[in-house]
């Protein structure tokens, strides 16, 4: 038998997804809104705090009102106040480079 005879099969079918497959896919919408309901609630709680306060943590009030507003009820608003709290001390640090 010559080299270029021999053949390999493979069997490349997809398996079948696991229970604790199908249950992660299943969970995974379920986590993420609840993962948003939880984070929006931590939002409401910045309101609490005053302008020194949210200005130590990187951020202002319109920027938590901002979240809130722009944000609709299943997406998480936290993502956009992380955003703002980079874009300002990115900006703190520019000037500070340029002074």
């Amino acid at each position: 038998m010559r080299m270029i005879d021999q053949t390999v099969e493979l069997d490349c079918a997809r398996q079948p997804a696991t229970f604790s497959q199908r249950l992660g896919g299943t969970l995974a919408p379920l986590t993420a809104l609840f993962r948003s309901f939880r984070n929006r609630r931590a939002i409401n709680g910045l309101n609490d705090l005053d302008d020194n306060q949210l200005r130590d943590i990187g951020l202002t009030r319109a920027d938590v009102t901002a979240a809130l507003l722009t944000s609709t009820f299943v997406e998480d608003p936290s993502a956009h106040l992380t955003n703002s709290a980079r874009r300002r001390w990115r900006l703190a640090i520019f000037r500070s480079c340029v002074d």
